[in-house]
């Protein structure tokens, strides 16, 4: 995706391949992306660096109404063919500006992302930061869902649940997956595989890089597709194509796909474990002859995110619904420690290669509805504070956190049980984020208070339908 086009070359490749329409695309601030197309006949090289007006009175969490006309500056390195679009498109990723002084809007995620890496290089730690996503999803066959003054439901299917062993499907095969044992069963137990393999080959022909894909433990139809490490601002653009590309494969045979953490009660929710490793010249920064073969630097850069973790789910998990998944007790890493391989631990060391350059920390904590821009600026501001302050991380956790005694575990740190907690941790803990203007004060102020109404607050206004059987009778 990422590509070394000059504005010219954009032209150029327009006229080549016959393209009929730009689709200029940026993300809204909780981190759906928008769009919109204009005839190819209008991209010209001075698009680029004069860019096209817009309404940002209209995308969440941005403008007043007073204030309303914004830019969209297309990026011309992000050029790709749009493989959905039954007339050819190419799809343009901008950056968002101010129409009056030219700079760049301090509330564009991929600009926040933008001077993320820019204040890495600058502290001189480091040049590079690369990023390794595992981001896990649903697929389903059928979602409802509807909520008013005195109604309120949800209900998701899949072919492939358990909870459908009973029924009539003329005939009902039974090859349903059990509940938490849906992780590399064969077809035909796995059968979406075939739905994965085309949303791989689509993601490769747009440029992706694509390691490996394979069902995940739920049962209807959880999956997982993993991207090679990029990176920051690389990878949070491939990882807004990853979604797209998911969602409208599925779309196009008659299947959802969803990034909601835990649309589930009673079987694995949707993580993003996040791998994380800093490079300058070349060379990886996070080997060395400490704890599970980490550097200095490493273990720095961990005491950071512990020290900030409490803040940083804001960003990593910033849904009402990912504390479903985010709970004491099961497989979720809520612990706020670091061990080699232990996967119980919200900061694990994978320990699957000796190599210098395989060495990175994975946090475990995040999930795929995060803005992938924002998260992955906050995990990387978090451990460059542990470096610049030399943050000691502690003794590592190497035990099963699950079956420690009460009294040990009463030690052990855990995430925020909400976001109405993250949001207050935010608040309170912010100073890092602020550094080298990544965040700003104007920034974290909107995400926090945006946060609060349009979501906490809206969801804590309505009845849950499990409260009926609570409580209708008391």
């Amino acid at each position: 995706m990422q590509n070394d086009f000059t504005p010219k070359d954009v032209v150029q490749l327009v006229k080549d391949q016959d393209i009929k329409f730009i689709d200029f695309r940026f993300m809204d601030y909780p981190g759906l992306q928008q769009h919109f197309s204009v005839p190819a006949a209008e991209l010209e090289e001075e698009i680029f660096e004069a860019g096209l007006g817009f309404d940002g009175s209209s995308i969440r969490g941005w403008q007043g109404i007073h204030e309303s006309d914004m830019l969209v500056m297309p990026d011309p390195r992000t050029a790709t063919v749009d493989p959905f679009f039954q007339i050819k498109t190419l799809i343009l990723y901008c950056n968002i500006l101010d129409p009056i002084t030219k700079e760049r809007y301090t509330r564009d995620p991929r600009n926040i992302a933008q001077k993320a890496e820019a204040y890495l290089a600058s502290t001189g730690i480091a040049d590079m930061a690369y990023i390794g996503p595992e981001a896990e999803f649903f697929i389903f066959d059928d979602v409802q869902f509807h909520q008013d003054a005195q109604t309120g439901f949800y209900a998701v299917d899949s072919q492939e649940a358990i909870w459908n062993s009973g029924r009539d499907e003329g005939p009902n095969l039974g090859y349903k997956l059990r509940h938490k044992e849906g992780y590399f069963p064969l077809p035909p137990a796995d059968s979406t595989h075939d739905l994965r393999a085309e949303m791989v080959q689509v993601m490769m022909d747009c440029g992706l890089n694509v390691e490996c894909h394979h069902h995940e433990v739920a049962t209807a139809g959880q999956a997982e597709i993993d991207l090679r490490f990029d990176g920051l601002v690389t990878m949070a653009d491939q990882l807004t194509l990853y979604k797209y590309i998911i969602k409208n494969v599925a779309n196009k045979h008659g299947k959802t796909a969803t990034f909601m953490p835990k649309p589930l009660f009673g079987d694995n929710g949707s993580g993003m474990h996040t791998h994380v490793s800093l490079w300058k010249g070349g060379n990886p920064l996070f080997a060395g002859d400490k704890y599970a073969g980490l550097s200095q630097e490493c273990l720095w850069f961990i005491g950071g995110l512990l020290k900030h973790a409490d803040a940083l789910v804001a960003f990593t998990n910033p849904t009402t619904n990912s504390y479903k998944r985010l709970v004491p007790g099961y497989e979720a890493p809520v612990n706020i420690a670091y061990s080699a391989r232990n996967r119980s631990a919200c900061c694990r060391i994978p320990m699957y290669s000796p190599s210098p350059k395989a060495k990175r920390v994975e946090f475990r904590v995040p999930d795929p509805s995060c803005n992938p821009y924002m998260a992955f600026s906050a995990i990387l501001m978090a451990g460059l504070d542990g470096i610049q302050n030399k943050i000691d991380p502690g003794e590592p956790m190497d035990k099963n956190l699950y079956d420690l005694p009460p009294e040990e575990k009463a030690n052990i740190r855990q995430v925020p049980g909400s976001l109405a907690r993250a949001l207050e941790c935010l608040e309170k803990d912010r100073e890092f984020l602020l550094r080298g203007d990544v965040f700003t004060a104007d920034a974290l102020d909107t995400w926090i208070d945006y946060k609060r109404v349009e979501e906490v607050e809206a969801v804590n206004l309505r009845p849950h339908p499990h409260e009926f059987y609570l409580y209708y009778d008391i």
